[in-house]
């Protein structure tokens, strides 16, 4: 039993670009929410990507094929209460807008971090590799991420810690009502 019974669910939509946090600071507030006796469920691009819609590519009828398919998950599970934390690249702003229209309480999170530090951070060198045009269709180089125009929330990590981005998405949380 959870400790959270009255816990309305709510999808929390990290979008940005590769390397950019988007997961770091997932997997921090999911295990800070749980500590709390949250229900919470991760949805993350790999992971999603290896099950659940391993039969897709990179195009952009394959992207939002897979952004549809999360969103339905997404949308199941914020309604039976669970804090559902997504972590996807999602770089077309039609496919978030979509999604915040199915999914009740829904908080797009931008983390807003520069072309630079993503490559920086990118320990598979999939930057590389996209530069050196070997990897098609890669975000943020050869093809476009479209930047949320209203977000609930814009973390910058280029510019702030893991603890203070996941502190800030937990006081917006608290702001909306949902904790």
């Amino acid at each position: 039993m959870c400790e959270h019974d009255e816990q309305k669910g709510a999808a929390l939509w990290f979008t940005g670009l590769p390397c950019s946090g988007k997961s770091a600071i997932a997997d921090r507030l999911a295990a800070i929410l749980k500590d709390k006796g949250y229900r919470v469920e991760r949805l993350d691009g790999d992971i999603v990507r290896q099950d659940l819609t391993r039969d897709l590519g990179f195009s952009k009828e394959d992207r939002d094929e897979n952004i549809r398919r999360v969103t339905f998950v997404t949308k199941l599970l914020a309604r039976n209460g669970v804090f559902v934390l997504t972590s996807f690249i999602s770089p077309y702003r039609e496919m978030r807008d979509r999604a915040r229209s199915q999914v009740e309480n829904f908080m797009e999170i931008f983390i807003k971090t520069s072309l630079e530090t993503c490559m920086e951070r990118d320990v598979k060198g999939m930057y590389k590799k996209a530069m050196a045009g070997q990897i098609k269709e890669f975000t943020g180089v050869s093809d476009p991420y479209e930047e949320p125009l209203k977000p609930e929330l814009v973390v910058e990590t280029d510019n702030e810690t893991l603890e203070a981005s996941t502190e800030k998405v937990l006081r917006r949380m608290a702001e909306l009502g949902y904790l």
